[in-house]
């Protein structure tokens, strides 16, 4: 067996890596808990606690790979879940948990009013164990455990329990995530993760990478870029119809492979960097993709999820929507790689 680099030569961890936490102390974020996770590769992502523990900024050596909204971190308002509220605190990032009882825009129906993505991601976290590495025991995974409760009287009453996991040397982030109903009576569920990725991973001629039968979402200038015929997995220059709310949003029914694993992603050829998503078919069977080439706002998102965001009254019509049931869980897991080494490049494009 070939002895790790670092033996005798490293006196503390942090050295190498781990998890650091703090609180914010400046502009609109003041006062929200963070933690840095550093994998010692040069993948390096913020996690914002007191948000869902999403993910905000996230590098690769020197390049970033997120999208930041231009408020960037803002404090949690849980009762955010109006309107179009929820754009008001949107910071983009690499990861936005949407949910966990409804994703699409803001309705009204019989059963209730929703607001834009649901308050999930503006709900703050119990935090119930930081694990740190160990490499002088052999223990390279480092991994951050929380709870967070969309709840109220009368219900429902949906927690969430997310880990966020990652080993020294590996760049990649797990995200794993378990979903209960602790109400006495049936909940709907919904859940997407919205991540989104930005300059200069996202650049003109990035590659998006997926695979499975997709439609344009209704309305909007979707069929501008979401049509037969149209090159819409690369990436262009800034456009100005995306300005203000100029968009495109396509619906995905990704291909699994024969474990059952959906895989997606982006490479940018003149960095030599990919990244990708892979997920269970079986937990998340629908992939959105968002493109929003604005000047100043430039983004897209690949974002599995149990529906794609369709809203809570449209998959209950349609019969998709899901229901947990007093004391029932349901789990998902996600898992995010970045690849520099052309082999494994190479192989991906070849799925893809």
């Amino acid at each position: 067996m070939i002895p790790e680099p670092w033996i005798n030569k490293v006196s503390n961890p942090a050295q190498l890596g781990g998890i650091e936490t703090s609180i914010l102390d400046n502009g609109a974020g003041r006062g929200t808990r963070v933690a840095w996770i550093n994998t010692g590769t040069g993948l390096r992502f913020k996690v914002v606690l007191d948000r869902s523990m999403d993910i905000s900024e996230a590098f690769h050596n020197q390049h970033s790979l997120a999208w930041l909204s231009h408020g960037g971190i803002t404090a949690a308002e849980p009762a955010v879940n109006s309107g179009i509220d929820w754009l008001r605190t949107f910071g983009g990032g690499l990861l936005t948990t949407c949910g966990l009882t409804h994703v699409g825009g803001p309705e009204q129906d019989a059963f209730g009013d929703r607001g834009l993505h649901g308050p999930i991601s503006n709900i703050p976290a119990e935090i119930e164990s930081i694990i740190q590495p160990d490499p002088r025991s052999g223990q390279l995974s480092m991994s951050i455990t929380g709870r967070m409760r969309e709840s109220r009287v009368f219900g429902p009453s949906l927690e969430l329990k997310r880990t966020i996991s990652a080993v020294l040397g590996q760049p990649s982030i797990r995200i794993q995530d378990t979903v209960t109903n602790h109400a006495n009576t049936p909940a709907p569920h919904m859940l997407l993760y919205h991540f989104n990725f930005g300059w200069p991973l996202v650049d003109e001629g990035t590659r998006l990478l997926w695979k499975g039968d997709w439609q344009a979402r209704e309305g909007g200038i979707n069929g501008a870029i979401f049509q037969e015929g149209s090159d819409f997995k690369t990436c262009p220059a800034p456009i100005d119809t995306h300005s203000g709310t100029g968009e495109a949003v396509a619906f995905i029914n990704p291909a699994p492979n024969e474990m059952g694993q959906c895989t997606a992603g982006l490479f940018n050829e003149q960095l030599g960097l990919a990244v990708t998503l892979r997920f269970q078919k079986d937990q998340l069977p629908w992939l959105t993709n968002w493109q929003h080439w604005g000047k100043g706002e430039y983004v897209t998102g690949i974002e599995p999820g149990t529906h794609p965001p369709i809203g809570q009254a449209k998959a209950r019509a349609e019969g998709s929507l899901l229901f947990l049931e007093p004391g029932e869980s349901r789990s998902y897991q996600v898992d995010l790689d970045v690849l520099t080494d052309q082999r494994a490049i190479d192989n991906l494009l070849k799925l893809l």
